[in-house]
């Protein structure tokens, strides 16, 4: 080997490591920055190699070296591969493989699915006002403000039962990093995403491989050196069912040179020890609620929706053409936390055709055909109720009432305080009601289900005699069951009528209200 190829290769190997250190590229085919790093690479030899070739032989730039063009040609060449790859890869020719990169089951029957509203596990606190209260929690431990301060990942779980969003601490800049990286980080913060109860969770060992730290123990460089060839995602922070504190960092695959983003599975870092382990997605633990990124369900469930007939439709005709809505939010169901958006048509016609649930561990998602009012527009809506007061509306959650879909959101003044709760119905968002916050999320409720059953005007009527009778308490709420002397089912919560449903007894003559009679119709109103 001639020296001053040696030379150049000596010098590109110590501008790779470099590079390597400080970007951290996966080296994998399918990551544009993998390409990005060759390129530098072969610019940094061909350079090296150029410029001491024309010292040494006293000969101009462009006339030397028909190896180091040889070699810059076969990378162009790879890179105009790549194009056409992408290109052939691209939705203009696999709209398919798009349309169908998630599964989306569409028998979704909301009142079935989705539990009536559980107060002891309705998320109202949502990230900003974690963000608060988190502050809030470190300002009143002096001897740790100094040293840490609060990341603003707040990663919302279920743990316990309980609904959380937690955040590490972070090292407040590199001198403190210096000062405290024997020992680690001691804790992290937890907010309750109901009650709003917020604590520092002291820990016996820090945590020393984290986003802030530097040199080898910080988290991306520690991941990327043990898992050179793996493309990762954006990490969560989370707790298991023990409360030991876990980076989940999602495993990327693609198609072509990042298309088609699909996540492979997980790897769970210790942020205590360094410990690491990977996981396909069909084999993550059950306590990690945080697998999927959801702007890539969003991503996938646009394809899903305009891609259904094909490209040429997406652009053109349009067709039963879809799309999620701006913004979504987050619920919790059978142990998961879900993510909620709304699909609309793609003319943005301000109103919705249904809305999805998707499962961020499992990505098990259900489409529900709930009609109704575009999630802004519902927000818009109640902001009007309080116009006064410039209060602003957070997205909606998204809840049974009564068997009904409703929005619940919450007001907030130019602080972020919570100062009002809004309830609007989402088929009809003119259907509002607006209550100070204080006076509790149920006393909102019932006064809305009192308006909802003094407005019959829009259900069916049936005369019935009770047969039989039945009481039954589902999640703190008292259901009558009932049977008609024609053997037909009903039926019917106690807030419909909580002075006189109790009194009902087997003989009794009623007037009901109804919207569908089903195998078991339930009862809106009742009259006596």
């Amino acid at each position: 080997m001639k020296k001053k190829n040696l030379i150049s290769i000596l010098v590109t190997i110590g501008v790779g490591i470099v590079y390597f250190y400080l970007f951290l590229p996966p080296i994998h085919l399918q990551s544009f920055e993998f390409w990005i790093f060759v390129g530098i690479l072969l610019f940094v030899f061909l350079l090296l190699n150029t410029e001491i070739s024309s010292i040494s032989t006293n000969q101009k730039f462009n006339d030397i070296n028909l190896s180091s063009k040889i070699i810059m040609g076969s990378f162009v060449i790879i890179l105009l591969g790549i194009l056409f790859i992408n290109f052939i890869l691209s939705p203009l020719f696999m709209s398919h493989a798009y349309q169908t990169r998630i599964t989306i089951l569409e028998d979704g029957d909301f009142a079935k699915d989705i539990e009536e509203i559980n107060y002891n596990r309705l998320p109202l606190i949502d990230k900003e006002s974690s963000e608060k209260l988190g502050d809030r929690v470190m300002g009143q431990m002096p001897e740790m403000v100094s040293q840490y301060r609060v990341s603003n990942l707040y990663t919302q779980i279920n743990y316990q039962d309980t609904i959380l969003r937690v955040t590490p601490l972070e090292y407040n800049g590199f001198f403190k990093y210096m000062k405290n990286h024997q020992k680690g980080i001691t804790g992290y913060i937890k907010v309750d995403s109901v009650s709003g109860e917020s604590a520092l969770v002291k820990l016996e060992e820090g945590m020393k491989y984290v986003p802030s730290s530097y040199f080898f123990k910080n988290l991306k460089r520690h991941l990327r050196f043990r898992y050179p060839t793996f493309i990762f995602g954006n990490y969560n922070f989370e707790i298991d069912n023990e409360g030991h504190p876990y980076f989940v960092v999602p495993v990327l695959k693609y198609a072509g040179v990042q298309l088609r983003k699909e996540v492979k599975g997980v790897v769970l870092l210790n942020p205590i020890t360094g410990e690491s382990d990977y996981y396909d997605v069909s084999e993550v633990p059950a306590w990690v609620d945080h697998v999927y990124d959801a702007d890539l369900i969003i991503e996938q469930v646009d394809d899903w929706g305009i891609y259904k007939n094909g490209f040429l439709n997406s652009i053109f005709s349009q067709t039963n053409v879809v799309k999620t809505t701006e913004g979504y939010n987050y619920t919790v169901l059978n142990d998961d936390v879900y993510l909620y958006t709304g699909i609309t048509s793609v003319s943005s016609d301000e109103a919705n055709i249904g809305f999805i649930l998707t499962n961020l561990r499992t990505k098990e998602t259900k489409f529900y055909q709930v009609p109704g009012a575009e999630e802004y527009s519902a927000m818009a809506s109640a902001e009007g109720q309080v116009q006064q007061m410039n209060y602003k509306a957070t997205f909606p959650l998204l809840i049974n009432l009564n068997g009904k879909p409703t929005y619940l959101m919450s007001l907030k003044d130019h602080a972020g305080l919570v100062k009002m709760y809004a309830l609007v119905d989402v088929h009809d968002y003119q259907n509002v009601l607006v209550g100070e916050s204080s006076l509790g999320i149920e006393n909102i409720v019932s006064k809305y289900l009192e308006n909802e059953v003094m407005n019959t005007e829009n259900f069916k009527t049936k005369d019935i005699t009770i047969k039989f009778i039945k009481e039954v308490l589902i999640d703190g709420t008292t259901y009558y069951y009932l049977m008609d002397q024609e053997n037909k089912k009903y039926s019917v919560s106690i807030k419909v009528n909580k002075n006189q449903l109790p009194f009902m007894k087997v003989g009794d003559r009623l007037r009901i209200y109804y919207k569908e009679e089903n195998d078991l119709t339930e009862i809106r109103n009742v009259d006596f």
